[in-house]
């Protein structure tokens, strides 16, 4: 940064704290949100907020700085959109002159990661009080000799009411995520949705901790009596958040988390769980955590019993809320455990053609964790009319600044050095496709997790799957043996092999777009391979 630049943000930064409040208390931050008319207080005592426009994240509005240590680092393309510092600079200026107009501003200084080696101390600066609230429930917060000592290293400025000016400041919209490694700063504007500033700081942790020999992941962890470790990969509809809840197994964190030589530690200090459909019976960890000092964000609410309706997608099918992970009950604390004995990688596929369980061998998993397949599924999205193969590499694309392989092989050398085991978890269907076949009995889900994590797998005698490459085990305690096999499940065993074909040129296609892959993961995908 040039030294008129750094006077200039310094300066900014600085002409803005007299209206900033730092650290107040979820009480203090409930009646400023009250108060200003920010949100409501529901019945079970949570606030909800609506964050009109951006109901979810907007990845066409992110950008990384182009700098002198993101320039060569960085794997540029759709997702990583570069933008100049100048643009950044204009932003900034013109974001720290609308917040000066501000009455009130808000500081959240705390943590990302458990581990005190390896946290990185944070300041999330907001224009909103509930947004406010969001970071101190999903960040982790400082006791009071920390906060005495903290020094800032990144900082989140989320600015909504400010709109940028595409024709002006070089963005794609009114809304901007800009995030600058040198500059140690993250920049948010014209959006509401809070979920940015998480998102924010996650893709900070997937730049920083590699270059401390660190796997950054985006799964959920758990840790069982004895103190083995799970990690459980999956997108969106996989159950990763059902599978990990497990009462018999204590919950490290359901988002972010991190590998070092020590173990693994959680990122964050909370959760941020999808609400829609929400229920005691099915969700009662969630269900429970949702009482003063949560979040609720976009969840439609009955203005006269202030009843969350969490069925009711008026707003948005992605409604959610936000609350610290010491909400839920059978937790670590801290979030910080050994290393992965078990890898689960979650998939729902609607084709019906992957075997419900699988043990991975190294390269297998890092093909499939580069690929992170699951399933689209038909009536979801708009024009969606049969089931869709979708991947995110890393099952995690949208946060990950450098290139894909970095995260493979560090997975790799880890698996290795540590002697994980790593299994592929269809959760999807079986006997068909979606709406042929039926979905895996969650039960049998269980029984099958549940035996990967006691080791009986381990030692279980298992046969090749011709199309994937696959082992699959031949039998498991509580499931049946036909169920382990994809293949017996379906009437028509010819259609079986036409389906599980197609999804092999899927992955085969896919996995064009990675370089610099050595061809020992290349060839660990599926055997199929189109003539």
């Amino acid at each position: 940064m040039n030294k008129v630049s750094q006077k200039a943000m310094k300066t900014s930064l600085e002409d803005v704290m007299g209206s900033m409040h730092t650290n107040l208390s979820t009480a203090d931050l409930v009646e400023k949100i009250l108060n200003r008319k920010e949100g409501i207080l529901t019945s079970n005592g949570a606030i909800r907020a609506t964050t009109g426009k951006y109901t979810g994240r907007s990845p066409k509005d992110k950008f990384i700085v182009k700098d002198s240590l993101s320039e060569s680092a960085v794997e540029w393309g759709s997702i990583n959109q570069p933008i100049s510092e100048d643009i950044f600079f204009n932003l900034y200026d013109k974001v720290m002159d609308y917040l000066k107009q501000q009455n009130e501003l808000y500081s959240f200084k705390g943590f990302a990661g458990a581990d005190a080696h390896y946290r990185l101390p944070i300041d999330v600066v907001t224009e909103l009080a509930w947004h406010n609230l969001f970071a101190r429930q999903l960040f982790i917060k400082p006791n009071d000799d920390e906060l005495t000592d903290h020094q800032t290293e990144f900082t989140v400025i989320s600015a909504p009411g400010f709109k940028a000016d595409p024709k002006t400041d070089g963005t794609h919209s009114e809304c901007f995520v800009m995030i600058s490694f040198e500059h140690k700063m993250v920049l948010i504007g014209g959006t509401e949705y809070a979920g940015e500033i998480k998102k924010s700081i996650f893709s900070v942790m997937n730049f920083l901790l590699p270059n401390q020999d660190i796997l950054s992941m985006h799964c959920s962890a758990n840790v069982g009596r004895e103190g083995d470790v799970a990690l459980f990969f999956g997108l969106s509809g996989t159950g990763k958040t059902t599978l990990s809840a497990d009462p018999e197994r204590k919950l490290i964190g359901d988002d972010e988390h991190a590998w070092s030589n020590n173990g693994v530690f959680n990122i964050e200090g909370g959760c941020y769980a999808k609400c829609i459909n929400l229920s005691a019976e099915k969700e009662p960890q969630i269900y429970n955590a949702i009482r003063f000092g949560s979040v609720l964000e976009n969840v439609m609410v009955d203005l006269h019993s202030r009843l969350p309706d969490y069925d009711d997608t008026t707003l948005t099918e992605n409604t959610r809320a936000a609350y610290p992970i010491d909400y839920i009950d059978n937790i670590v604390q801290p979030s910080i455990a050994g290393h992965p004995n078990t890898i689960i990688f979650l998939t729902a596929d609607a084709f019906g053609v992957l075997p419900p369980i699988s043990k991975l061998t190294k390269e297998q998993a890092m093909y499939h964790f580069l690929s992170g397949y699951t399933s689209k599924l038909a009536g979801t999205e708009r024009g969606v009319t049969s089931p869709e193969a979708t991947f995110s590499t890393c099952f995690g694309a949208p946060f990950l600044p450098l290139p894909a392989v970095t995260y493979a092989t560090m997975l790799g050398e880890k698996i290795d050095q540590f002697n994980a085991n790593v299994y592929l978890v269809n959760t999807g269907w079986t006997g068909g496709p979606y709406g042929t076949g039926n979905r895996i009995d969650l039960s049998y889900t269980r029984a099958m997790i549940h035996a990967a994590l006691n080791g009986e797998l381990n030692q279980t005698e298992t046969v090749r799957d011709d199309v994937f490459g696959l082992n699959i085990p031949t039998h498991c305690p509580g499931v049946p043996s036909k169920v382990l096999t994809p293949k017996k499940t379906w009437d028509q065993p010819e259609q079986y092999d036409q389906k599980a074909r197609e999804l092999a040129v899927k992955f085969h296609e896919n996995f064009r777009k990675f370089n610099h892959i050595t061809d020992d993961i290349k060839n660990a995908g599926p055997l199929y391979t189109p003539q």
